[in-house]
């Protein structure tokens, strides 16, 4: 089992051939270790070769008591101001952890910190809709297998306390009781997938509530490069949803600790866990950055040589040796139309940046004495980096 939700799993192979037997642990997505919902991810033993993620591989999360403090003064700021919060999370893992958390905190007395106790009957004043029929219907399979859970939590349902059920908790399942959400001025939070914005009713809640100052948008996983929340993550000041150009006033707010994937400390510790360790190491599914940094720590700590492949590559595993097979003509035109694509978006977005550059000059508000210019002009220098890596 690999922690980051119901039915994943690890796999490893066994490959037989002229009485040799080589064997290949495929990671996928490794898990969280600090899930409650979920049993931590399963350490493997052996392998000759290592194919393991590396979402997180140069960053660590934030821990549970952490990110529960945090969350609490997000939402509650926000509420207190009659804004919406809105939580785009994808429906199986991160939705229930979301709810759990909430559950949690609602469950916290804090007599002795008035604070806090504010805080705590803002949260328990508030409706909290899950607003994602697949969400809805991973929830009601997590109730159904709460055996999965780690031993405290067991332990809480069995003395009739379900974490995924609380006063204030509503489901909209119809796409009516969708939009009467976005009709509605109450304040809330919205739970929606999916998790990157890329599709789904999470649209619907962006395009209603990313111009309204009063409100948030809080990310509380992975957000991949080139979707609609990545770009909302790293500050664009306006995005396309629907054909229409929403500018961005919402408060933006992230928290790391909730992504289901394993951060560098947890990538590394699934490493360490070999008694015979691999004699190589391959790290996919991450960013560049993200991927040269775990390679150097791996490398430093256990003395694995760590290759990154790129898309495409093809290697040949045996007991003895590890050799690259020259990458197919087809597949590397695919990347070479990937890469292209890739650069078309990136100048796209830079494109956007002048514009918003320029205009910010010709205002007539624009103080030339004052931070504005030196603001713009780190901006600038910036776009000058990203355009001098894209033509190397």
């Amino acid at each position: 089992m690999q922690g980051i939700c119901f039915g994943s799993a690890i796999v490893e192979i066994w490959c037989t051939e002229e009485g040799k037997t080589t064997k290949v642990v495929f990671t996928g997505d490794i898990g969280n270790n600090d899930l409650p919902l979920l049993d931590s991810p399963t350490m493997i033993s052996n392998a000759d070769y290592l194919i393991m993620e590396s979402t997180y591989g140069n960053r660590l999360h934030i821990r549970n008591d952490e990110k529960a403090s945090l969350f609490l003064n997000i939402v509650s700021e926000t509420l207190d101001k009659g804004g919406t919060v809105v939580i785009p999370s994808f429906a199986v893992g991160r939705t229930q952890e979301i709810l759990y958390e909430i559950d949690r905190l609602k469950e916290e007395k804090g007599q002795n910190d008035e604070e806090f106790a504010k805080k705590y009957k803002t949260l328990m004043d508030t409706t909290v809709y899950v607003d994602s029929p697949l969400a809805i219907s991973a929830t009601e399979i997590f109730k159904k297998n709460t055996d999965l859970f780690e031993d405290e939590i067991k332990a809480k349902i069995e003395s009739g306390d379900n974490p995924l059920e609380f006063p204030g908790l509503k489901y909209t399942r119809t796409a009516d009781e969708s939009k009467a959400l976005n009709e509605s001025n109450e304040a809330c939070i919205i739970i929606s997938a999916s998790g990157m914005c890329e599709v789904g009713r999470i649209k619907h809640h962006l395009k209603h509530n990313l111009w309204n100052p009063n409100s948030t948008i809080l990310f509380v996983g992975y957000q991949a490069p080139g979707t609609l929340g990545r770009s909302i993550v790293d500050g664009a000041k306006k995005v396309k949803i629907f054909g229409e150009e929403i500018i961005i006033n919402a408060r933006i707010e992230y928290i790391e600790g909730y992504s289901g994937h394993a951060d560098q400390e947890w990538l590394l510790n699934f490493v360490y866990s070999f008694i015979t360790k691999p004699k190589n190491i391959f790290l996919v599914h991450g960013e560049p950055d993200g991927q040269e940094v775990l390679k150097q720590k791996i490398e430093e700590t256990v003395e694995i040589p760590v290759i990154i492949p790129d898309f495409g590559d093809t290697y040949e595993l045996t007991q003895e040796k590890l050799e690259k097979v020259e990458t197919s003509i087809q597949i590397g035109k695919l990347n070479a139309e990937y890469v292209k694509l890739d650069l078309i978006d990136r100048i796209e977005k830079m494109k956007d940046n002048i514009e918003e550059i320029e205009n910010s000059v010709l205002d007539e508000k624009f103080d030339a004495q004052n931070d504005d210019i030196r603001i713009l002009s780190n901006r600038i220098k910036e776009i000058e980096l990203q355009i001098k890596r894209i033509i190397k």
